[in-house]
C-alpha cells in the first residue's frame, strides 16, 4: 500500500515522540488493517505509560522555547504546515481511505477541511489581544492577557483522523501551547503524516508528538492524570468524555470535549423539497453516516411525509457501496464488525416496534463492514434507532404533525450537538431555531461545518468550541495584572 503515496515519507511506522522516531517499544506491535478488505496495512509500535510520560516531558521542555517566540514567528511556523498539507493533499487523502475506508472525494473534501483549520489559526496567532481595564484608583493600571495554557493532550477519534487533529492542535500550536496528540488506534496513519509534515515545516521537536497503540486507557490515563498536562481536548463518546473529565479532575485540568449526538433533522411542510433531499442525504450519508453530527433522526411533517420518503428512498438506493479507492464510490466500509452488528440491532429494534424498510436494511453482498444505505420509515420515538446514535448509514423517517410536537421530539435527547431544519417560512425557521437544544443548528442545509463557525455542543454532547475565534480561547488562559504607582507628574 506504500506505493500509492507520491511521498514515500509519509508512510510513518513509529510514533512521533520529541522529534523522533520511535518504531519498537518493549511491548511490542499492533496491526492496523484496512476496513474494506481486512488486510494488514502496517504494524506499529504500542506505547503505553512509559513512552507517554517521555512525550509529556519532551513537550514541557518544548513549552518554554514554543511560548517565547512572537505571534509572527508561530504563525509563520504553523502557515508552512499548512502549505504542506494542502501540497500532500492526494497523499493524505489516500492514507484516510485505506485505514478509514472513507470515499476518496470524500478524503480529499476531509483534507481541505483539515488544511482551513491550520491556515486560519495561523493567522489568529496574530490576534490574541490582551487588555487595559480602566482602574479603580489613581495612579494605578489593569491590564489583562491572554498567554498559552501549557502541555496540552489531544486524544482524537477514527472517523475524522485529519480533520479532528488539526482543529485542536492547529490553535494550540499558534497560541503557544504543544500538545500530546493521541489518535485513535484504527486510524493513526494520517497523523503520523501530518506528524512528519509539521517537522517538515520547522514546528520544534517536542511541540508536536503523536503515541500510537492499542492500549487507550494506559494512554489516557497517563495524560490525565500527569500534573505537566495543563489541558485535555477529546472527541469522541460521551461515556468516555464522562471518564476523561473525572480523571482530569484531580489536577483540575482545562477541558474541552466534542461528544456524542442524536442529531435531529426537521423537515417542515413548506419546505423545498428538492433542497431537503439533497440536504438530508448529505447530513445523512457524510462519510457512510459515520459523524457526529449525521442526522439521526429524520422527522417529516405528515403532509409531506409520504412523498419525500419515496424520493429519499430512491436516492439512497442510487448510492453506490464499495472500497472507497474507487471515484464513483460514495458509502464505504464501516469502520469494524461492531459497527455493523449495531445496525442489525437499531433495525432489528425498530422493525419489531412496527417499523418498514424502504431500502436496503441488510449486510452488503460484498461481505466483510459493508452495509446497505437504508431508509426506514414507521419510526417512533420509543425505538433504540431514535434515542441512540446510530452511526452508520441508516435514515430513520418520523411523521410529526405540528411543530411544537416536532420541536419536543427534537429536544427528548440527552445530546445537544447538531440539529437541522427545512423550511421557506423565516419566522418557522427563527422560532424552530431558538427552540431547539444544541449548539449547531443547520437551517437549510445539511453541511454545516467550516473553520470559520464555532463547532461544538450543548447538554451532553460536549464542553467548549472548535474553530473559528472563538477555538484558539481554549488554548489560552487569562492572567490580570495591577500595577500601582503610575501618579501622573
Amino acid at each position: 500500500m506504500k506505493q500509492l503515496l507520491k511521498d514515500a515519507g509519509l508512510w510513518r511506522e513509529a510514533a512521533l515522540i520529541d522529534g523522533r522516531w520511535l518504531d519498537e517499544t518493549p511491548h511490542g506491535n499492533y496491526e492496523l488493517r484496512n476496513p474494506a478488505n481486512g488486510e494488514v496495512l502496517v504494524r506499529l509500535p504500542r506505547c503505553k505509560e512509559a513512552e507517554t510520560i517521555v512525550a509529556i516531558e519532551a513537550a514541557d521542555r518544548a513549552a518554554l522555547q514554543w511560548r517565547r517566540k512572537t505571534a509572527k514567528e508561530r504563525s509563520e511556523i504553523v502557515r508552512r504546515w499548512y502549505e504542506l498539507i494542502v501540497e500532500h493533499k492526494e497523499d493524505l487523502a489516500t492514507l484516510i481511505t485505506l485505514e478509514e475506508g472513507k470515499p476518496i472525494a470524500e478524503s480529499r473534501g476531509e483534507i481541505d477541511y483539515a488544511a482551513s483549520f491550520v491556515q486560519w489559526f495561523s493567522e489568529e496567532a496574530k490576534r490574541v489581544y490582551g487588555e487595559v481595564i480602566p482602574a479603580t484608583k489613581p495612579g494605578q493600571r489593569i491590564l489583562a492577557l491572554r498567554q498559552p495554557v501549557g502541555v496540552c493532550a489531544a486524544i482524537t477519534p477514527w472517523n475524522f483522523p485529519a480533520a479532528m487533529i488539526t482543529r485542536k492542535a492547529a490553535p494550540a500550536l499558534a497560541a503557544g501551547c504543544t500538545m500530546i496528540v493521541k489518535p485513535a488506534s484504527q486510524t493513526p496513519m494520517t497523523a503520523l503524516a501530518l506528524g512528519e509534515l509539521a517537522l517538515r515545516a520547522g514546528i520544534p521537536a517536542g511541540v508536536l508528538n503523536v503515541v500510537t497503540g492499542n492500549d487507550t486507557r494506559a494512554i489516557g490515563n497517563s495524560l490525565t492524570e500527569h500534573e505537566l498536562v495543563r489541558k485535555i481536548t477529546f472527541t469522541g463518546s460521551t461515556e468516555v468524555g464522562r471518564v476523561l473529565l473525572q480523571q482530569s479532575a484531580a489536577t483540575i485540568k482545562k477541558c474541552s470535549m466534542e461528544l456524542g449526538g442524536n442529531a435531529p433533522l426537521i423537515i417542515f411542510d413548506d419546505a423545498d423539497l428538492d433542497v431537503a433531499v439533497e440536504g438530508v442525504m448529505n447530513a445523512k450519508f457524510r462519510n457512510t453516516g459515520q459523524s457526529c453530527i449525521a442526522a439521526n433522526r429524520i422527522f417529516v411533517q405528515a403532509g409531506i411525509h409520504d412523498a419525500l420518503a419515496e424520493r429519499l428512498a430512491e436516492c439512497t438506493r442510487e448510492l453506490k457501496v464499495g472500497d472507497g479507492l474507487e471515484e464513483s464510490v460514495n458509502i464505504g466500509p464501516l469502520i469494524d464488525a461492531a459497527a455493523v452488528e449495531k445496525l442489525e440491532t437499531h433495525l432489528s429494534d425498530a422493525q419489531a416496534g412496527g417499523a418498514t424498510i424502504l431500502a436496503g436494511g441488510r449486510r452488503h453482498e460484498l461481505g466483510g463492514t459493508f452495509f446497505e444505505p437504508t431508509v426506514v420509515s414507521g419510526v417512533s420515538r420509543e425505538m433504540t434507532i431514535a434515542r441512540e446514535e446510530t452511526f452508520g448509514p441508516i435514515m430513520p423517517l418520523v411523521r410529526f404533525t405540528t411543530d411544537e410536537e416536532a420541536i419536543a421530539m427534537a429536544n427528548d435527547t440527552i445530546f445537544g450537538l447538531a440539529a437541522y431544519i427545512f423550511s421557506r417560512d423565516a419566522a418557522r425557521l427563527w422560532r424552530a431555531a431558538e427552540s431547539i437544544e444544541t449548539g449547531m443548528v443547520g437551517i437549510n442545509t445539511g453541511l454545516i461545518s467550516n473553520e470559520a463557525a464555532p463547532f461544538g455542543g450543548i447538554k451532553q454532547s460536549g464542553l467548549g468550541r472548535e474553530g473559528s475565534r472563538y477555538g484558539i480561547d481554549e488554548y489560552l488562559e487569562i492572567k490580570y495584572l495591577c500595577w500601582n504607582g503610575l501618579e501622573a507628574v
